[in-house]
């Protein structure tokens, strides 16, 4: 079977699955987080605003979620809408992070069965997303923040891209048969060789396979440039597993792929200077290690109500076997002689570990600063068939071309199974979740865009009306005393100066307005769980800004 038919169908595969795990997410409590959240809608935020022409003049975060915002903005062409294109966005996202698991599992060339390692990672990562149906952002349900545009997805799948080129930059490099004599001797470059004539044995220059070593630099320096936390999901755990590779084997190609790590990293910090007027948040406040004891605290509380969820036990057991496995795979690898994979089972037991223990030392209470916990260990699926096509080569070996054929119809059949069930099931369902009505959304949006006027609203509540409007300049995002709140939003919305009606409801505490106003001065519109106090002609002057 030609090799680029082997990668469509596994392609065919994950977009199926992608499209099903969307569907799951966005039908639960969960789309509270995709369609509403104030947070998630930071880059459909940024996208309107530059498509109304606005000048560009954002505060951000120490994220500046350039990858999803250029992703999301190209998405918007397709004329879904609002919802439809966060939907889509989170589709593409998935699709991404199985291309990232599938360079992980390695070259056909030189790995077996690496299409079926990327896909049992990335399926058994869909039951686990579709698993977690909580419409909190602090809930440790973190596999379903990769259907999001703003919780680190981009940062996910570049972290899971650098072990990719990591393991096959080693795997070029160090292919090598295991003694002939056990039954654990591997699929080498030799047997590559042998099944196709156009591979060559990657011992034989001896030389260190500079590309995927200078694409890690560039993944490391484009990912730091957007969100500086790349480098402590990969720059410090994977740059540790490959100083010790390079200490146990003297293998120069782990040193370089460390020095490339590092290096790109540098580059990628030096890259935010020009940046610097973007980011409202150094992220400096984040952490306070004096409160580590309250972050145990915080952490395992979260712990304790995600295992008494539906299906949430079954999910963390799922991921602690895992995290089990990758270290005992990891110590099968090296003794085989198999760096590159053992490099990816290590990183995959490495990474959870720094994440949590540094995430309670430092004091931080963020869920989302844990995904690696959700990720990671299911690296370690990815060398399963490797592992067992090892021990079952001989008996698999009989009647070779039967056998390839059958494989080739059951996966066709698979594929088209899948796409078939996608379309009539799982797109269905994102339609539904898409296009669900809210009328006290619409009330909002269509008062506003009737007033002709400019208003303003607090941040949770504010968010959501202004990014359904044609101009989102007509919603100005203030805090309780009329202040502007730069935080995730285009500074320029405040040039405006003075506002004349307010949105209001129960997410935000109630305004202290300057100068003697008061909101029960004002007429008040009824929009459901919204309601606009309109002031009419008596302008309310904006405060100074605040972040």
């Amino acid at each position: 079977m030609p090799r680029w038919a082997e990668e469509l169908l596994g392609l065919a595969a994950a977009v199926a699955t992608s499209v099903g795990v969307v569907a799951m997410v966005a039908a639960s409590a969960r789309s509270e987080l995709m369609f509403r959240d104030g947070d998630s809608l930071v880059t459909t935020l940024v996208v309107q605003s530059v498509a109304a022409g606005q000048p560009q003049d954002w505060a951000m975060s120490t994220v500046l979620f350039l990858p999803e915002t250029a992703v999301l903005g190209m998405l918007t062409l397709f004329g879904l809408g609002v919802n439809g294109t966060l939907a889509l966005a989170g589709i593409v996202n998935l699709v991404a992070f199985y291309g990232a698991l599938r360079v992980v599992a390695g070259s056909t060339a030189r790995v077996r069965a690496p299409i079926a390692g990327a896909l049992l990672a990335f399926a058994t990562f869909g039951l686990i997303a579709v698993s977690e149906t909580s419409p909190s952002r602090d809930a440790l349900e973190l596999a379903s923040l990769l259907t999001l545009t703003t919780y680190y997805s981009a940062t996910v799948i570049g972290v899971v891209l650098a072990v990719g080129l990591a393991r096959r930059a080693l795997d070029r490099r160090h292919r090598r048969n295991v003694g002939s004599g056990g039954s654990s001797r591997r699929y080498s470059a030799t047997d590559a060789a042998a099944a196709d004539p156009r591979t060559t044995d990657p011992d034989a220059s001896g030389a260190v396979p500079w590309t995927p070593v200078a694409v890690l630099g560039v993944v490391a320096a484009a990912s730091v440039v957007t969100n500086p936390l790349f480098a402590a999901w990969a720059t410090v755990p994977l740059g540790l597993v490959l100083v010790v590779t390079w200490a146990l084997t003297r293998s120069g190609t782990a040193l370089w792929l460390a020095g490339a790590l590092i290096a790109g990293t540098a580059t990628g910090f030096v890259g935010r200077m020009p940046l610097a007027p973007l980011i409202a948040n150094t992220g400096a406040g984040y952490a306070d290690p004096s409160r580590w004891a309250e972050s145990l605290g915080y952490y395992g509380t979260l712990l304790a109500e995600r295992w008494s969820a539906p299906w949430g036990a079954a999910s963390a057991l799922v991921l602690l076997a895992l995290w089990a496995w990758c270290v005992a795979a990891t110590a099968v690898l090296a003794r085989r002689g198999d760096l590159g994979a053992a490099v990816v089972t290590a990183y995959g037991w490495v990474l959870p570990l720094l994440v949590v223990v540094g995430a309670i030392a430092l004091g931080t209470n963020a869920a989302r600063y844990l995904q690696p916990a959700a990720f990671a260990p299911l690296l370690g699926l990815i060398v399963v068939p490797g592992l067992l096509s090892a021990r079952t080569r001989v008996a698999a070996s009989t009647n070779p071309s039967r056998r390839s054929a059958v494989a080739v119809g059951f996966a066709g059949a698979g594929a088209v199974v899948l796409l078939i069930l996608a379309g009539a099931v799982g797109v269905p369902r994102i339609v539904t979740a898409v296009t669900a009505p809210d009328a006290d959304l619409d009330c909002v949006v269509e008062w506003v865009e009737r007033s002709g006027r400019t208003g303003a609203g607090q941040f949770w509540t504010v968010r959501l009306p202004k990014a359904h409007l044609a101009d989102p300049r007509a919603l100005v995002q203030v805090d309780h005393q009329l202040r502007g709140y730069a935080w995730l939003v285009n500074r320029d919305d405040f040039a405006v100066g003075e506002v004349s009606f307010l949105v209001l409801d129960a997410q935000s505490p109630a305004f202290d307005l300057p100068e003697g106003a008061s909101v029960d001065d004002a007429r008040h519109v009824s929009c459901g769980r919204y309601t606009i106090a309109d002031f009419g002609d008596e302008a309310l002057p904006l405060g100074p800004q605040r972040s």
